[in-house]
């Protein structure tokens, strides 16, 4: 599962992250709130959220000598689905799509914004209560998801990008959603396609807003990406892989590697051995340093 920590805990997590000298086995998370987030269940921090490390407080304490005394338990895990984003190229992604038996999965790339696709809409209207896109009714928007419920709904422009980008092993195309978009301009969709319309009064509604310039402004930038592996992608149906998020330069990766040295092709059962192994030397280094009372 994904924690998205955001705000006062983000800045908090960062600083401490830097300065702890080591890759954390656990992580103590307080008031939390579960979200799905772009299809998949996530958890977001609250502005009363605290992050803890190891064995900073007791409870995650507790957990690191339970979870050595029961290697086996983590030695069961065999996600469907692979979650923690590794850094890999852009050459290396297609490899691993190519690979026999390879699941959704997010990674992480630097790579080199060459281009803005333009030819078609670099935006969406979305639902303004569940982000599907919205369709055109006879008198109104519809939400074009089942799930949603609202038949009439207010339209929300979201960013739905095309960017060519490259790295030194090869080059690809990505598709930015979302909030993805925002950390790429600074400006949400909806913004952007407002001050156009607010610049050309004479046009009509239904006018498609040209590429703006806080977009062709990314061209040539070097950024961090997380990518999502779709199954549209392991099918062959598409090669433009998906944009998930786009890290700011000074900023640790999200889950770093449980391994130092880790292939995208790699088994989990084997990184998750290797994470109670580290948590267990980790804890009795601290006990055998910490001062004895008597």
């Amino acid at each position: 599962m994904k924690l998205y920590i955001w705000d006062k805990a983000a800045s908090d997590f960062c600083q401490k992250f830097k300065s702890y000298g080591g890759t954390p086995s656990a992580l103590l998370v307080t008031t939390v709130n579960p979200k799905h987030l772009g299809g998949t269940l996530a958890l977001t921090t609250m502005s009363s959220s605290r992050v803890f490390m190891d064995a900073d407080v007791q409870p995650s304490k507790d957990y690191l000598e339970w979870l050595s005394s029961n290697s086996d338990i983590a030695n069961r895990v065999a996600a469907e689905v692979v979650t923690k984003p590794e850094t890999v190229t852009l050459g290396e992604i297609f490899s691993y799509i190519k690979q026999e038996g390879s699941k959704v999965a997010w990674f992480e790339c630097t790579a080199t914004i060459d281009d803005v696709v333009q030819g078609s809409a670099w935006y969406y209207v979305s639902c303004g209560g569940c982000n599907s896109k919205a369709v055109k009714g006879p008198t109104s928007l519809i939400c074009n998801s089942k799930k949603c419920g609202k038949r009439e709904v207010t339209g929300v422009p979201q960013y739905l990008t095309k960017i060519s980008v490259y790295d030194e092993s090869e080059q690809a195309v990505f598709v930015v959603l979302g909030d993805a978009g925002k950390e790429l301009t600074g400006k949400h969709a909806s913004e952007l396609v407002a001050s156009y319309f607010e610049s050309n009064a004479g046009v009509d509604a239904d006018h498609c807003v040209p590429v703006p310039q806080a977009l062709l402004d990314a061209i040539g930038q070097k950024r961090r990406f997380i990518v999502k592996v779709s199954d549209h992608n392991l099918t062959g149906k598409t090669q433009t892989l998906t944009v998930t998020k786009i890290l700011p330069p000074e900023a640790p990766q999200p889950i770093e590697h449980l391994e130092e040295k880790a292939n995208p092709s790699k088994g989990f059962e084997d990184a998750a051995g290797d994470m109670v192994r580290k948590a267990s030397e980790r804890l009795e280094s601290r006990e055998a340093k910490r001062p004895k009372s008597g």
